[in-house]
């Protein structure tokens, strides 16, 4: 099992003085957002949110503007303090820290990567990367080797003597990711760092990101309101509406079970031909045998390998686990598949 890096359990934010008397209530109760707000004056911003995050994963919180993705992602490193709850990372709990130490699980373990990047402006790009160390007054010619190699790794060598006005809004954008990166922390946060960009060089960052994730075997907290983007990056996906945490899963499971209608919607005009996997349409053998000369497929096979692979028989498709005949596909499962029916 994957050892957990991130942990929030039941974690509350309520804005405003009456918090505890809120969460009081809605806890026994079905006291609504909008409730709160006539009736105590306050904002329930996260209601008792849940979750893990495993090492390597990238873990997308999806939601509208005002559903609470920032606020709940902001209380990992503690910028936020919570009005209930527990958060515990690297098996810390970060409720318990006192200044000292939140300032170095901070600087040495988290890294934070914001929409706007803040980068300074009179500071050259190494600079800037190199400004976490800085901080921590590691030696000028460490600090400069680290930033240009954190450079290279969002494939930005040759520009370490450029200033911020001189990048592109993607470029700047990779900086602002090295700089997270220069202190090599175990877990990154992102709060829809994309979003300003182009769709083009947003697809590509996309695709960079999650290599270099990857590679890298960062766990990250990546927050957007875009669902295209969510699927495209992220290994789970939490979908937030109103404080509170709908529905999690993968990719596949947000598509193909939303949990609700807001759900639902969202996912409607989502393409399933690259989430949606053999496994999940497929119909068991039964005992029925495995039809001569059919063809086989693996499990994790997306359904558009299986429309290349269909188009070439008409006999159901074999799906295989591990090279054991587990189930079969007719073309009509398939179509089914394909159009949102299992």
């Amino acid at each position: 099992m994957a050892e957990t890096v991130v942990e929030l359990a039941n974690v509350w934010k309520v804005f405003g003085p009456r918090a505890q008397e809120t969460i009081a209530d809605a806890q026994s109760s079905e006291l609504t957002k909008a409730e709160a707000l006539s009736k105590y004056r306050t904002v329930i911003g996260v209601r008792d949110a849940s979750f893990e995050v495993a090492r390597g994963e990238i873990f997308c919180i999806m939601g509208l503007s005002g559903s609470g993705k920032s606020t709940l992602v902001r209380h990992v490193n503690r910028l936020i303090e919570p009005s209930a709850g527990k958060i515990r990372v690297l098996g810390e709990d970060v409720g318990a820290m006192g200044k000292v130490a939140l300032r170095e699980m901070r600087a040495r373990h988290i890294g934070m990567v914001f929409q706007h990047m803040a980068l300074m402006p009179h500071r050259s790009v190494r600079e800037n990367v190199a400004y976490p160390l800085e901080i921590r007054k590691i030696p000028k010619s460490k600090r400069w080797a680290i930033s240009d190699h954190c450079l290279s790794l969002v494939d930005l060598a040759g520009y370490e003597d450029r200033l911020p006005k001189e990048l592109s809004g993607g470029m700047q954008q990779r900086v602002g990711i090295a700089r997270a990166l220069a202190s090599d922390p175990e877990i990154l946060l992102m709060d829809e760092p994309f979003s300003a960009l182009d769709p083009l060089i947003r697809l590509q960052l996309q695709d960079q990101f999650k290599t270099l994730v990857r590679d890298l075997n960062k766990s990250t907290l990546f927050i957007t309101h875009d669902l295209d983007e969510a699927i495209r990056i992220g290994t789970r996906i939490a979908i937030m509406k109103d404080g509170v945490i709908v529905q999690i899963g993968t990719p596949e499971e947000i598509v193909t079970a939303p949990a609700d209608d807001y759900v639902r919607e969202f996912v409607q005009g989502i393409s399933r031909l690259k989430l949606v996997k053999a496994h999940t349409i497929m119909q068991p053998l039964n005992g029925s045998g495995v039809p001569e000369g059919a063809i086989r497929v693996d499990g994790e096979s997306d359904l558009d390998t299986l429309i290349d692979v269909s188009v070439g028989t008409d006999d159901p498709l074999v799906v295989e686990d591990a090279g054991v005949p587990v189930g079969v596909i007719s073309k009509t499962v398939l179509l089914r598949g394909i159009q949102g029916g299992r």
